[in-house]
């Protein structure tokens, strides 16, 4: 229904309606600040490269091809600006240690979450994507709180469905090493 109202709006700004493009930007704005956000990490930034995404956006307008939706269209315009942003403030970013990583299976990294309520929950997730490499905190936010699919992830970043799928996967191990270590903490302080 959205990529049909999107495209709607598309023919609109490409027949000269110009106006039209604000609709596209009000239903995409969020996704395209998060996504950009969550790899700089500066409110500032994030924000100009927001704009630069829409205008690019809008100057390609009729490049797009209809082949995926316009969101993931958006999407990937918004994730390639942001790295070659982060690309020219070259900025170091750690890598992932995967000895560590294969500690935990899938099925224990999350068997203990009953033991933090929701707020709980929220304020570790937080923290760990603050502390993560930027590209891995956009993965986890497209995932699971924005709930884009494995195959719209992979055509924003330009990853293999698998590839996507095994840094999720890592992503996951890494963030839940902290959470668990605050997880025997907290239980420590009741025993």
């Amino acid at each position: 229904m959205m990529q049909q109202e999107d495209l709607f709006y598309i023919d609109k700004v490409l027949a000269g309606d110009y106006k039209a493009f604000e609709v596209l930007v009000n239903r995409h704005k969020d996704m395209v600040f998060t996504i950009v956000n969550r790899i700089l990490r500066n409110r500032e930034d994030a924000e100009e490269i927001a704009q630069d995404v829409f205008l690019k956006s809008f100057q390609s307008l009729s490049k797009f091809k209809r082949e995926s939706k316009f969101s993931t269209w958006m999407y990937r315009i918004a994730y390639n600006t942001a790295i070659s942003k982060t690309r020219k403030k070259q900025m170091e970013v750690s890598a992932i240690d995967d000895h560590i990583l294969d500690n935990h299976s899938d099925g224990e990294l999350f068997e203990h979450s009953e033991d933090f309520g929701y707020e709980d929950k929220k304020k570790y997730f937080d923290a760990a994507l603050k502390k993560i490499p930027e590209e891995d905190s956009m993965l986890l936010t497209m995932f699971y709180l924005k709930e884009q699919s494995i195959e719209e992830i992979s055509m924003v970043t330009g990853l293999s469905a698998s590839n996507v799928k095994v840094k999720l996967h890592r992503i996951r191990k890494k963030v839940y090493q902290p959470i668990d270590a605050m997880r025997k903490h907290r239980i420590g302080e009741f025993t």
